[in-house]
Protein backbone atom coordinates (compact mmCIF):
# COMPACT_ATOMS: atom_id res chain seq x y z
CA UNK A 1 0.00 0.00 0.00
CA UNK A 2 1.23 3.53 -0.79
CA UNK A 3 -0.09 6.44 1.23
CA UNK A 4 0.19 10.22 1.07
CA UNK A 5 0.38 11.98 4.43
CA UNK A 6 -0.40 15.70 4.26
CA UNK A 7 0.69 17.12 7.61
CA UNK A 8 2.78 20.19 8.45
CA UNK A 9 3.67 19.29 12.06
CA UNK A 10 7.01 17.53 11.62
CA UNK A 11 7.08 15.60 14.92
CA UNK A 12 3.60 14.16 14.32
CA UNK A 13 4.33 13.39 10.67
CA UNK A 14 7.58 11.65 11.56
CA UNK A 15 5.90 9.50 14.22
CA UNK A 16 3.12 8.51 11.82
CA UNK A 17 5.57 7.63 9.04
CA UNK A 18 7.69 5.50 11.36
CA UNK A 19 4.62 3.61 12.58
CA UNK A 20 3.21 3.05 9.09
CA UNK A 21 6.61 2.19 7.65
CA UNK A 22 7.07 -0.57 10.21
CA UNK A 23 3.67 -1.92 9.13
CA UNK A 24 4.71 -2.14 5.49
CA UNK A 25 3.01 1.01 4.22
CA UNK A 26 5.08 3.18 1.86
CA UNK A 27 4.39 6.73 2.98
CA UNK A 28 5.07 10.02 1.16
CA UNK A 29 4.95 13.27 3.12
CA UNK A 30 3.61 16.63 1.93
CA UNK A 31 3.83 19.57 4.36
CA UNK A 32 1.56 21.94 2.40
CA UNK A 33 -1.23 22.00 -0.14
CA UNK A 34 1.27 22.90 -2.84
CA UNK A 35 3.41 19.86 -2.07
CA UNK A 36 0.33 17.64 -1.85
CA UNK A 37 -0.89 18.80 -5.26
CA UNK A 38 2.52 18.03 -6.73
CA UNK A 39 2.45 14.52 -5.23
CA UNK A 40 -1.02 13.57 -6.52
CA UNK A 41 -0.09 14.89 -9.95
CA UNK A 42 2.71 12.37 -10.41
CA UNK A 43 1.67 9.50 -8.13
CA UNK A 44 -1.42 7.37 -7.51
CA UNK A 45 -2.15 6.60 -3.85
CA UNK A 46 -4.17 3.91 -2.14
CA UNK A 47 -5.13 6.23 0.76
CA UNK A 48 -4.59 9.91 1.58
CA UNK A 49 -4.36 11.15 5.19
CA UNK A 50 -5.10 14.85 5.02
CA UNK A 51 -4.77 17.48 7.74
CA UNK A 52 -7.37 20.25 7.55
CA UNK A 53 -5.25 23.19 8.68
CA UNK A 54 -2.17 23.65 6.50
CA UNK A 55 0.20 26.61 6.08
CA UNK A 56 -1.17 27.58 2.67
CA UNK A 57 -4.85 26.72 3.07
CA UNK A 58 -7.36 24.08 4.10
CA UNK A 59 -7.02 20.40 3.33
CA UNK A 60 -10.65 20.39 2.23
CA UNK A 61 -9.56 22.46 -0.79
CA UNK A 62 -7.46 19.56 -2.05
CA UNK A 63 -10.24 17.11 -1.20
CA UNK A 64 -12.75 19.06 -3.31
CA UNK A 65 -10.27 19.26 -6.19
CA UNK A 66 -9.77 15.48 -6.15
CA UNK A 67 -13.48 14.73 -6.08
CA UNK A 68 -14.21 17.28 -8.80
CA UNK A 69 -11.73 15.46 -11.03
CA UNK A 70 -13.53 12.22 -10.29
CA UNK A 71 -10.71 10.73 -8.22
CA UNK A 72 -12.08 8.30 -5.62
CA UNK A 73 -8.92 7.71 -3.56
CA UNK A 74 -10.03 7.15 0.07
CA UNK A 75 -9.30 10.25 2.19
CA UNK A 76 -9.06 10.35 5.97
CA UNK A 77 -9.16 13.86 7.46
CA UNK A 78 -7.10 14.91 10.50
CA UNK A 79 -7.65 17.97 12.67
CA UNK A 80 -6.98 19.22 16.17
CA UNK A 81 -10.46 20.68 16.46
CA UNK A 82 -13.29 18.92 14.72
CA UNK A 83 -16.70 20.46 15.35
CA UNK A 84 -19.89 18.92 14.04
CA UNK A 85 -19.86 21.51 11.25
CA UNK A 86 -16.29 20.49 10.32
CA UNK A 87 -17.29 16.83 10.16
CA UNK A 88 -20.37 17.49 8.05
CA UNK A 89 -18.41 19.78 5.71
CA UNK A 90 -15.58 17.26 5.28
CA UNK A 91 -17.91 14.32 4.66
CA UNK A 92 -20.02 16.37 2.25
CA UNK A 93 -16.84 17.32 0.40
CA UNK A 94 -16.04 13.65 -0.14
CA UNK A 95 -14.00 12.56 2.89
CA UNK A 96 -14.30 8.88 3.75
CA UNK A 97 -13.35 9.13 7.42
CA UNK A 98 -11.95 11.53 9.99
CA UNK A 99 -9.83 11.39 13.14
CA UNK A 100 -9.43 14.02 15.84
CA UNK A 101 -6.00 14.85 17.27
CA UNK A 102 -4.54 13.58 19.50
CA UNK A 103 -5.16 9.99 18.48
CA UNK A 104 -3.69 6.55 19.03
CA UNK A 105 -1.50 5.56 16.08
CA UNK A 106 -2.95 2.05 16.23
CA UNK A 107 -6.38 3.48 15.52
CA UNK A 108 -5.03 5.55 12.62
CA UNK A 109 -3.44 2.48 11.07
CA UNK A 110 -6.61 0.44 11.58
CA UNK A 111 -8.73 3.11 9.89
CA UNK A 112 -6.28 3.38 6.99
CA UNK A 113 -6.38 -0.37 6.42
CA UNK A 114 -10.18 -0.38 6.65
CA UNK A 115 -10.39 2.29 3.95
CA UNK A 116 -7.93 0.38 1.79
CA UNK A 117 -9.84 -2.89 2.16
CA UNK A 118 -13.04 -1.14 1.20
CA UNK A 119 -11.51 -0.25 -2.14
CA UNK A 120 -10.23 -3.74 -2.87
CA UNK A 121 -12.16 -6.21 -4.96
CA UNK A 122 -11.61 -8.93 -2.41
CA UNK A 123 -13.75 -8.18 0.65
CA UNK A 124 -12.94 -11.28 2.64
CA UNK A 125 -10.47 -11.05 5.49
CA UNK A 126 -8.50 -14.07 4.25
CA UNK A 127 -7.83 -15.14 0.70
CA UNK A 128 -6.98 -18.72 -0.20
CA UNK A 129 -4.97 -19.23 -3.38
CA UNK A 130 -4.23 -22.91 -3.77
CA UNK A 131 -1.98 -23.84 -0.86
CA UNK A 132 -1.38 -20.18 0.05
CA UNK A 133 -3.56 -18.24 2.50
CA UNK A 134 -3.19 -14.46 2.69
CA UNK A 135 -4.66 -12.24 5.41
CA UNK A 136 -3.92 -8.55 4.83
CA UNK A 137 -5.51 -7.38 8.09
CA UNK A 138 -3.61 -9.78 10.33
CA UNK A 139 -0.54 -9.57 8.06
CA UNK A 140 -0.29 -13.34 8.06
CA UNK A 141 0.76 -15.53 5.12
CA UNK A 142 0.69 -19.32 5.28
CA UNK A 143 1.88 -21.96 2.85
CA UNK A 144 0.16 -25.30 3.35
CA UNK A 145 -0.86 -24.16 6.82
CA UNK A 146 2.67 -23.17 7.81
CA UNK A 147 3.40 -19.47 8.43
CA UNK A 148 5.80 -17.67 6.10
CA UNK A 149 7.89 -14.88 7.61
CA UNK A 150 7.98 -11.86 5.30
CA UNK A 151 9.61 -8.46 5.70
CA UNK A 152 7.30 -5.46 5.43
CA UNK A 153 8.36 -4.79 1.84
CA UNK A 154 8.03 -8.43 0.85
CA UNK A 155 4.52 -8.39 2.31
CA UNK A 156 3.62 -5.19 0.44
CA UNK A 157 4.93 -6.70 -2.78
CA UNK A 158 2.92 -9.89 -2.29
CA UNK A 159 -0.20 -7.89 -1.40
CA UNK A 160 -0.10 -6.04 -4.72
CA UNK A 161 0.46 -9.25 -6.67
CA UNK A 162 -2.31 -11.08 -4.78
CA UNK A 163 -4.88 -8.40 -5.52
CA UNK A 164 -3.82 -8.40 -9.19
CA UNK A 165 -3.34 -12.16 -9.52
CA UNK A 166 -3.42 -13.39 -13.08
CA UNK A 167 -2.58 -9.91 -14.35
CA UNK A 168 0.79 -8.48 -15.27
CA UNK A 169 1.85 -5.72 -12.89
CA UNK A 170 4.53 -3.38 -14.19
CA UNK A 171 7.79 -2.97 -12.33
CA UNK A 172 6.99 0.72 -11.96
CA UNK A 173 3.65 -0.03 -10.26
CA UNK A 174 5.28 -2.51 -7.90
CA UNK A 175 8.14 -0.13 -7.14
CA UNK A 176 5.68 2.68 -6.35
CA UNK A 177 3.73 0.41 -4.05
CA UNK A 178 6.76 -0.76 -2.09
CA UNK A 179 8.97 2.33 -1.93
CA UNK A 180 8.20 5.97 -1.12
CA UNK A 181 9.67 9.26 -2.34
CA UNK A 182 11.87 9.20 0.76
CA UNK A 183 13.62 6.12 -0.72
CA UNK A 184 15.24 8.29 -3.38
CA UNK A 185 18.48 6.31 -3.34
CA UNK A 186 16.74 3.00 -4.08
CA UNK A 187 16.99 1.66 -7.65
CA UNK A 188 14.80 -0.73 -9.61
CA UNK A 189 17.38 -3.44 -8.88
CA UNK A 190 16.15 -3.41 -5.27
CA UNK A 191 12.67 -4.41 -6.47
CA UNK A 192 14.12 -7.33 -8.41
CA UNK A 193 15.95 -8.42 -5.28
CA UNK A 194 12.71 -8.42 -3.26
CA UNK A 195 10.94 -10.38 -6.01
CA UNK A 196 13.71 -12.98 -5.92
CA UNK A 197 13.47 -13.27 -2.13
CA UNK A 198 9.69 -13.58 -2.27
CA UNK A 199 9.90 -16.24 -4.97
CA UNK A 200 12.22 -18.27 -2.79
CA UNK A 201 9.87 -18.07 0.20
CA UNK A 202 6.87 -19.08 -1.92
CA UNK A 203 8.67 -21.98 -3.64
CA UNK A 204 7.19 -25.42 -3.21
CA UNK A 205 3.59 -24.19 -3.16
CA UNK A 206 0.91 -23.65 -5.79
CA UNK A 207 1.57 -19.91 -6.16
CA UNK A 208 4.39 -18.62 -8.32
CA UNK A 209 5.64 -15.26 -9.55
CA UNK A 210 6.23 -15.19 -13.29
CA UNK A 211 8.43 -12.65 -15.05
CA UNK A 212 6.79 -11.01 -18.04
CA UNK A 213 9.88 -9.92 -19.92
CA UNK A 214 9.90 -6.19 -20.56
CA UNK A 215 6.54 -5.77 -18.81
CA UNK A 216 6.66 -6.77 -15.15
CA UNK A 217 5.53 -9.65 -12.95
CA UNK A 218 2.42 -11.80 -12.62
CA UNK A 219 1.17 -14.02 -9.81
CA UNK A 220 -0.14 -17.35 -11.06
CA UNK A 221 -1.98 -20.02 -9.09
CA UNK A 222 -1.69 -23.66 -10.15
CA UNK A 223 -4.92 -25.66 -10.30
Amino acid sequence: MRLLLVEDTFDMAEAIMIRLGRSGIACDLAKSLEEARACVTVQTYDVIVLDINLPDGLGTELLKELRTRGERTPVLMLTAEFSVDDRVSSLNSGADDYLVKPFDHRELEARIRALHRREQKDKSEELTLGTLSFNASARVVRQGGNPITLTRREFSLLEILVHNRGKTVSKERLFDGVFSFQDADVSMNALELYVARLRKKLSGGSVRIETQRGLGYKLEVDD
